[in-house]
């Protein structure tokens, strides 16, 4: 089949970015023909992930393949990411979550917005003036209400840390929550390749965040969130403009949109490859 759909492009960025984090972790992970495991062992009970990446002919087979996973690794949290739709993973005691779509932008600058800031919410305020692709670092705009909105990438283990925060009470990650520092986003994570983290503030407060990862052919975009108090702003669409502009601009963009958020990736260019079915299990099996 062709690989060069954004739709697999998409699927294959998902898997790379969760075996980074598995390396991050040091978590155990499972590589097989069209489907990524990851081992989120930070308690017996942590969510495991899974990751369909190509079509599949029998569901059936598929499915036999996760159930004899789990039962190797004692799973007893999972999600699942089924973009093709044939998996059928109530017997494993799963249930599917609303569909989301899988979204991707191809290459190219965001409308109406320069290196060195937007322009779509009020007049860019020059960034900084270096050479190379971090040109125009940090982005600069005007919130909704008049007030200073910044974002630069989050190159060390601190600022990592105010990223991870805002991920974890913004997005959220109930299971992360009291938020610990390092035990969602560990510094570690900056040193793998191709993921950056990228960091927002109004008036210089933390605001809003996400990571990208590029895996060579495409760049992912994950977590998306903005503090509570901070949200209706126009954070989450600098920071997503700083990222878009900044990481890789040359390649295609992807990600999974919530339907909070596929309004704004549409405005940004992002058009829809298809609905993926989102299964989980969020207790042991009765």
């Amino acid at each position: 089949m062709n690989t060069d759909r954004r739709l697999e492009q998409a699927n294959d960025n998902a898997a790379a970015f969760w075996l980074a984090q598995a390396r991050a972790h040091g978590w155990h992970s499972r590589v097989r023909p069209g489907l990524t495991a990851v081992r989120c062992a930070r308690t017996p009970d942590d969510s495991q992930r899974f990751v369909v990446t190509r079509p599949y002919a029998e569901p059936t087979a598929l499915e036999r393949q996760l159930a004899e996973l789990q039962a190797e690794w004692g799973t007893i949290r999972f999600t699942l990411e089924d973009p093709y739709g044939g998996l059928d993973l109530t017997h494993l005691g799963a249930v599917l979550m609303p569909l989301m779509p899988v979204m991707a932008r191809e290459p190219g600058p965001v409308d109406g917005v320069t290196a060195a800031g937007s322009v779509a919410d009020g007049p860019a305020v020059g960034g900084a003036e270096v050479d190379g692709p971090d040109a125009g670092l940090p982005f600069v705009s005007t919130a909704h209400d008049g007030a200073l909105l910044t974002v630069d990438e989050a190159s060390d283990g601190d600022a990592l840390a105010l990223v991870e925060r805002i991920v974890v009470d913004g997005f959220p990650l109930p299971a992360r929550q009291p938020w610990t520092r390092g035990e969602a986003l560990p510094e570690r994570l900056l040193a793998e390749p191709g993921c950056r983290a990228w960091l927002g503030r109004v008036d210089g407060a933390p605001a809003g965040a996400c990571l990208t990862y590029d895996d060579g052919t495409a760049t992912g975009v994950y977590w998306v969130a903005t503090l509570p108090d901070q949200r209706g702003r126009g954070v989450a669409r600098a920071v997503l403009e700083a990222a878009l502009t900044h990481a890789h601009p040359d390649r295609p963009a992807t990600l999974v949109a919530t339907s909070v958020g596929e309004p704004l990736y549409r405005k940004l260019g992002f058009t829809g490859q298809g609905p993926t079915r989102w299964w989980t299990r969020t207790s042991p099996r009765g």
